[in-house]
């Protein structure tokens, strides 16, 4: 069973994000913190009000003024509520604004990508002289479905143009809910802004590792966009690994497609990694990655034993699906809005695995999801105590393992991509 952690705190009923000393002491007078962790003074209430009202960027992360002990979210503070739900407004309306453009810009772009892919699929059809309408349509709903550019083109609506939209709309309604009123204190900001100041130096590696991995591919394939020679010498192309070359499944995760598929796996990596590495501490990080990527590589290997595979997405899945179970377990320890932010990521990769499953590996996804809630379910208990779990001896040997074996999977994999 694992341990608990004492933080120090005399407010032990309380999980570590909600305490009072979560954050940095207070300094003298009024000032804030920006998100780099500069401090920046003030000479009243009605400046620092004035500093907030103006914050177009949103870089005020925290605020103290002279009865604070520690820094404070600005909600916190009853004098801020009207530049707060101003300064809200204003966001939502300028990113209601961007997303409608996006819509109206990428909506174009993948119309016409669809009536052209349509025209031509149309066209071949009608070289045969014995079709009718309905093969036609069937002909061109088929060339949709086996299109690459067409599902990268949806996927790309979905997620820069779509999504963005429907959140900005769905913040103007709360918004207009409310009626100008300021927005309640919702713990899910102190959470957001208090693991956003931790520290995560084994994510940070694991991020090093995958970046230095995508470097040597970009070099050795003398491309960007997208991958082949390294991905071929040391992805999982499933004809080599059941031929014997079992050591794909370690290597495949250390490399992806191409920069676009990079990027995204990179931004999961620090958030999911870092939520691990703070809640569950880090040798959790290493070892459910591991687990999580194996498992990710052996379902691709059994449900796609055509496709050839690459990318961090199991590891990833499994975070995700860790994540999922041991918050569950530790109800205390996380507020329930952060937790209903992890069941829409897996909704979220659902529906992007359903758009893109002509080029996207859901076994690997679905693999990895799982693996990480059943290790969570085995290695965690259930807890109703606020302080995080303490790492044992094992943990510590084991995950220390784990991450050696990750950075030797990417210097292999980048060896085998040099050799051709």
């Amino acid at each position: 069973m694992k341990s608990q952690v004492q933080e120090g705190s005399e407010e032990l009923g309380l999980p570590v994000w909600a305490r009072v000393e979560a954050f940095p002491p207070a300094a003298e007078g009024f000032g804030w913190i920006d998100r780099k962790g500069g401090q920046h003074g003030c000479n009243s209430l009605d400046d620092l009000a004035k500093t907030i009202r103006e914050d177009s960027k949103s870089i005020v992360d925290l605020v103290w003024t002279p009865e604070s002990k520690y820094c404070r979210v600005p909600e916190e503070i009853e004098a801020f509520a009207e530049p707060i739900a101003e300064v809200r407004k204003r966001w939502a309306e300028d990113d209601f604004a961007t997303a409608k453009h996006r819509m109206k810009t990428l909506g174009g772009g993948l119309a016409v990508l669809l009536a052209y892919m349509a025209f031509l699929a149309w066209s071949q059809s009608s070289k045969n002289p014995d079709s009718e309408s309905h093969d036609h349509l069937a002909v061109i709903l088929k060339t949709f479905l086996q299109s690459t550019s067409v599902g990268m083109g949806m996927l790309g609506f979905l997620i820069f143009a779509f999504i963005p939209w429907y959140q900005a709309q769905k913040r103007m309604r709360e918004i207009k809910k409310l009626g100008g009123r300021s927005l309640p204190v919702i713990p899910l900001i102190r959470f957001e802004t208090w693991l956003d100041l931790q520290k995560a130096p084994v994510t940070r590696i694991l991020l090093v590792m995958v970046i230095f991995a995508a470097l040597g591919q970009m070099f050795f394939d003398k491309a960007i966009v997208g991958f082949s020679q390294s991905v071929q010498s040391a992805g999982l192309v499933k004809t080599e690994y059941f031929g014997g070359q079992w050591w794909r499944l370690f290597t495949a995760p250390m490399l992806h497609g191409g920069i676009i598929h990079i990027a995204m796996n990179a931004m999961a990596l620090i958030y999911l990694g870092k939520r691990v590495e703070v809640f569950a501490r880090w040798p959790h990080v290493p070892m459910v990655f591991l687990f999580s990527s194996l498992v990710g590589g052996l379902a691709s290997a059994h449900f796609y034993p055509v496709k050839t595979s690459v990318g961090a997405s199991g590891g990833l899945m499994g975070w995700l699906g860790f994540l999922i179970i041991f918050e569950t377990l530790h109800l205390r320890l996380v507020p329930k809005d952060a937790r209903r932010r992890l069941l829409a990521g897996v909704l979220m990769t659902g529906l992007i695995g359903f758009i893109g499953y002509n080029f996207i590996d859901n076994a690997a996804h679905s693999g990895g999801l799982v693996a990480g809630m059943v290790y969570a379910g085995i290695v965690f208990p259930k807890s109703g105590s606020v302080l995080r779990p303490k790492p044992n001896t094992t943990d510590l040997v084991i995950g220390s393992a784990s991450l050696i074996v990750i950075a030797a999977s990417a210097i292999y994999a980048l060896l085998r991509v040099a050799g051709g």
